[in-house]
């Protein structure tokens, strides 16, 4: 009897403790910056339960590492608070590829320590960077980003701690292990992240049979890149770059193909003999080039093909510009432009009338991404392909990874 009394207490104060470190979440969001037009989350919680499960369940992976060295500091233990939610965010008018986070600090010695065994450079000021990574230490908070150009503003919010800048993670997630949103004035709309066994996949509707259907018809090509895109489509994406694209140059639909090839480039450079007389040198290296297509419909060619030379899109040699990739030609029809490079001539398939980008993972690919290190080419490898798709207001991505006994979140 007595021991009754001792164990109900106990798995009463265990069930408690289980629900705070894996159910109970802070949801008040404080570092959104309050211009922020994109905002990605992860819930930390769940993606801890995640790989916790996936390690319980691969007894390959109990052990650990057994090299790893006693005085590596681990991000656990670097002196960082891990919040319930990792609040990442892109601001209004700000470069696409400049996005940033807020984390709270435990002990900003220990993170100081972290950063520099990872080999960030110190700049001073407290700010550190690595390649495109930039950390800023500010009292107990540590800012985080792909650019330090916002640091400052992002710091000056920081410091007002106003109740008004605090989001709810409802607004914005449900759930998934994550999501990205996009805020637009009081609208705000939400796409959920999940984690898969050996995919990866970001969608704003739960049924994938249209998405499955497009993947389908593209699995009878092999092409390194294949694309079919609708006016609307066109036009998000043109946002990125030039807002005016599609309204003032009357296109209306997008298909485009790609291939990577492999192809030895001649390099002439001059030098001098013993006497002085300039002689040239040749040398030889091997470059990956595409081989593309890409046919553009128009309610107005002509005027799509002034928008473009009004543009300096095209060159006295009839050559679109905007693609740098060896010497192309462009020409225009009765429905539009068409766009091919001259090594190769690639033929494009009928229309699916589906709007999608597929990217397959290819070998060559590798040669032309000098910059990546080994462990980021690995992960890259990792992948069979990326797809893009959209059908009326439903969008989906799938980053699909090569079958492998671990999941993804094992792998890496």
């Amino acid at each position: 009897m007595k021991k009754k009394k001792i164990i109900i207490p106990l798995l009463l104060l265990l069930a408690v403790a289980i629900y705070f470190m894996v159910f109970h979440k802070d949801k008040n969001l404080r570092y959104i910056h309050k211009n922020a037009d994109a905002v990605v989350l992860i819930d930390s919680k769940k993606l801890t339960g995640q790989y916790l499960f996936n390690v319980a369940i691969h007894p390959s992976k109990w052990m650990g590492n057994k090299t790893k060295r006693k005085s590596f500091i681990s991000l656990k233990d670097a002196g960082i608070r891990i919040p319930d939610f990792l609040q990442i965010f892109h601001i209004k008018d700000t470069k696409l590829t400049e996005w940033y986070s807020v984390l709270e600090l435990k002990d900003s010695q220990k993170f100081i320590a972290f950063l520099k065994q990872e080999q960030f450079t110190d700049k001073g000021n407290n700010l550190f960077q690595k390649e495109q990574v930039f950390f800023m230490i500010k009292g107990s908070h540590c800012i985080a980003g792909t650019s330090e150009h916002a640091f400052e503003s992002i710091n000056e919010q920081l410091l007002q701690k106003s109740e008004n800048s605090v989001r709810d993670a409802d607004q914005f997630i449900q759930s998934s292990l994550g999501s990205i949103s996009f805020i637009s004035g009081q609208k705000i709309q939400n796409f959920s992240i999940e984690l898969n066994h050996d995919e990866i996949e970001i969608k704003n509707n739960s049924n994938p049979d249209v998405f499955n259907s497009i993947i389908s018809k593209l699995q009878k090509d092999k092409h390194f890149l294949q694309a079919e895109l609708d006016k609307e489509n066109i036009k998000n994406f043109a946002r990125f770059f030039n807002k005016s694209l599609v309204d003032s140059s009357r296109i209306t639909s997008l298909k485009g193909i790609a291939d990577l090839e492999q192809v030895n480039d001649t390099i002439i450079s001059y030098g001098y003999d013993d006497n002085f007389n300039e002689i040239e040198q040749k040398t030889f290296q091997k470059i990956t080039q595409p081989n593309y297509a890409i046919d553009i419909q128009s309610t107005d060619p002509v005027r799509t093909w002034a928008y473009f030379q009004s543009q300096k899109w095209i060159n006295g040699e009839n050559q679109f510009t905007v693609i740098p990739f060896q010497p192309n030609e462009i020409s225009q029809n009765s429905n539009g432009v068409v766009i091919k490079s001259t090594q190769k001539l690639l033929t494009l398939s009928p229309s699916f009338k589906e709007n999608y980008i597929l990217i397959r993972n290819n070998a060559l690919l590798f040669s032309s991404l000098k910059t990546l290190n080994t462990t980021e080419k690995r992960i890259i490898s990792e992948f069979e392909y990326v797809l893009y798709a959209n059908h009326s207001q439903d969008y989906w991505v799938k980053i699909k990874a090569k079958t492998g006994d671990l999941p993804l979140i094992l792998r890496w």
